[in-house]
C-alpha cells in the first residue's frame, strides 16, 4: 500500500555500536552485512548502513512507500521541501531522501518489481 511508513534505516560509522544499542534497547536482530555494508534489521523491516566509506554521516530515517518516487520528489519540492539524496535506482528499488520545510529528513521509496 502506498503512502505508508513501512521501512526504516539507521546509518553511521559504528555499526557494532548501533547493534549493541538498538539490539539492547528493542531486542532487534541484525543480519550479515552485504558487500555494500548494509545489514537487515528484523528480517526486512529495516536496515543498518555502515557509512564509513561515505565520510561517516549518521542518521535515522523512516521511509514512506510511494507509487512514484520522481513525482513524490517534485511534490515535496513544490511544497517547500528539498532533496538530501537525489533519486537512486539500484535495480531493485528506487529511493530518495528528502527534507521537509522544517529541516526534518525522511525517505520515499518504491520497489521495482
Amino acid at each position: 500500500m502506498a503512502n505508508e511508513v513501512d521501512y526504516f534505516e539507521i546509518a553511521g560509522p559504528d555499526p557494532e555500536g548501533a547493534k549493541a544499542f538498538y539490539g539492547g534497547l528493542f531486542d532487534w536482530t541484525f543480519g550479515d552485512a552485504s558487500a555494500g555494508a548494509y545489514s537487515p534489521i528484523n528480517g526486512e523491516k529495516g536496515g543498518l548502513w555502515d557509512t564509513t566509506e561515505m565520510g561517516s554521516p549518521s542518521w535515522a530515517i523512516f521511509y514512506v512507500r510511494v507509487d512514484d518516487v520522481a513525482t513524490a520528489i517534485d511534490t515535496a519540492l513544490g511544497l517547500g521541501g528539498s532533496i538530501a539524496v537525489p533519486l537512486v535506482d539500484n535495480g531493485t528499488i528506487q529511493f530518495a531522501h528528502l527534507i521537509d520545510p522544517a529541516g526534518r529528513r525522511f525517505g520515499v521509496w518504491k520497489p521495482k518489481s
